[in-house]
């Protein structure tokens, strides 16, 4: 009943408080998850050596790829059922439920076993040199190990925020960040685990959230909870899972290209040193990120719920409220990444070559940022109404076609700073264009209201 009441108040409670009830903890618990990667990298870096940041920066392509196949179940699922929770199909939406959990076991361990059999290759082929793959490779061949609790843990998060539970979603993170941090520095300093500890730290934590998660989606009294014959894959389904999934699957997977090909024009004009910055440049640019995709997920039930409901004029100010919030947030990293660059980059390292670096780096990196807090959210915005083919593009245009023929030119001209710069002026063109599109969608969103509103005079 209570549940039921939470579905029902995406269509009726004020726009305003309720993208605050709902962004906050997701807000918190990705604050959380980006605190927890930074966690990682400053014991990692602090406790086991500045080549040992070269190797876990090799290992961000990876972990891209390995969240592409989450995103594309677990946000492909969880818009799926905000909208037919909007639609009153409860029966729908418990059945993507348990095609979400089947589809994650199925590709969380086919995952696991291609990647682990060639391993060494795929490291090579990310960036790593002789000295940075060991490093690498003890840190994933954990986290492949349990690479199926990760995804499972991700897409149950995901559908909690679309059942109306944002708060449990929060806490379901907020416990992991606690363990990996209470975990991480005793498996690498006092039982000697090297890089290898973190990794353990971060599985475990993750697998302890997930029973938790299980545990709640095992009660009868919710209205979506896990029973006999809703795990059998349908195709419709798994059809549609998919179908929007594919926009943050292509992010992601993009996300894996781009950082391929950065790490692979750093390691070539820079060496392992210039590969170390730009993973501390981009732990520093995850906070920020995170931050704006947690108001995202807070936007995506409500926006779906309404968007099924064919409430367009709510629809309409959830997007404009988001759109706010999340510039606000990514201004804030482009302050940071300005005035504090220092001691930022002294959180993980005391090598003065690879903090000198890691300045530079930080700085150009986020000097774009003010506008890609907009355009993140209006990505996420078309991919919780459904608009998959849309919300890929623009995901596709901030990073695959603008910025790797930048990459390719400006790093042959001007070195490791043309790599730097090819970022943020990315960026840029790619806001504009999200800008432009934005404004057709909303003209149609605005004749779609006025003529619910006239059928509701009448």
């Amino acid at each position: 009943m209570e549940n039921n009441k939470a579905t029902l108040e995406l269509g009726s409670k004020p726009v305003g408080s309720l993208l605050v009830q709902y962004a906050l903890p997701a807000i918190v618990a990705m604050t959380a998850s980006s605190l927890y990667n930074m966690v990682d990298s400053i014991f990692i870096g602090q406790g086991v050596g500045a080549l040992a940041i070269s190797g876990l920066a090799l290992t961000f392509p990876f972990m891209n790829l390995a969240a592409a196949f989450g995103a594309a179940v677990g946000v492909g699922a969880s818009t799926c059922i905000s909208v037919r929770l909007g639609q009153k199909d409860y029966a729908a939406a418990e059945n993507v439920l348990g095609n979400t959990v089947t589809l994650n076991l199925i590709i969380g361990v086919m995952f696991s076993i291609v990647s682990l059999l060639f391993l060494d290759p795929i490291l090579y082929f990310f960036g790593a040199s002789p000295q940075t793959l060991p490093y690498a490779r003890d840190y994933m061949i954990v986290i492949l190990a349990g690479n199926v609790f990760s995804h499972m843990y991700f897409a149950m998060n995901a559908v909690l925020r679309a059942a109306g539970k944002p708060r449990q979603a929060m806490f379901a993170t907020m416990f992991t960040v606690v363990m990996n941090t209470i975990l991480a520095p005793i498996f690498i300093y006092p039982l000697q685990l090297g890089i290898r500890g973190a990794a353990y730290a971060t599985i475990i934590a993750q697998l302890m959230a997930l029973c938790w998660q299980m545990r709640l989606f095992s009660n009868k009294n919710e209205l979506l909870h896990l029973k006999r014959g809703i795990y059998r894959l349908k195709r419709r389904i798994v059809g549609d899972i998919i179908g929007i999934g594919m926009s943050p699957f292509a992010m992601n997977v993009c996300a894996c290209i781009v950082v391929i090909f950065i790490n692979n024009s750093l390691q070539q004009h820079g060496g392992d040193m210039a590969v170390g910055a730009y993973g501390i440049a981009n732990k520093i640019c995850f906070i920020f990120v995170m931050v704006t995709m947690g108001i995202n997920q807070g936007m995506q039930p409500i926006a779906g719920y309404n968007y099924g409901a064919m409430r367009f004029d709510r629809l309409m100010k959830v997007v404009k409220y988001a759109t706010i919030a999340g510039t606000v947030v990514t201004t804030a990293g482009f302050l940071v990444a300005q005035l504090l660059p220092g001691p930022c980059a002294r959180l993980f390292t005391t090598d003065k070559t690879l903090i000198d670096m890691s300045i530079t780096g930080i700085r150009i990196e986020m000097l774009a940022f003010p506008i890609v807090g907009y355009q993140m959210v209006i990505t996420s915005f078309f991919q919780s109404i459904g608009k998959a083919k849309v919300s890929m593009f623009l995901s596709l245009s901030r990073q695959l076609i603008f910025l790797l023929p930048l990459l390719f030119v400006l790093s042959r001209l001007y070195g490791v700073d043309g790599v730097w710069w090819s970022m943020p002026i990315s960026d840029f063109v790619a806001a504009v264009v999200t800008f432009v599109i934005m404004v057709v969608y909303m003209r149609k969103f605005k004749k779609l209201s006025q003529a619910n509103s006239a059928d509701y005079e009448r």
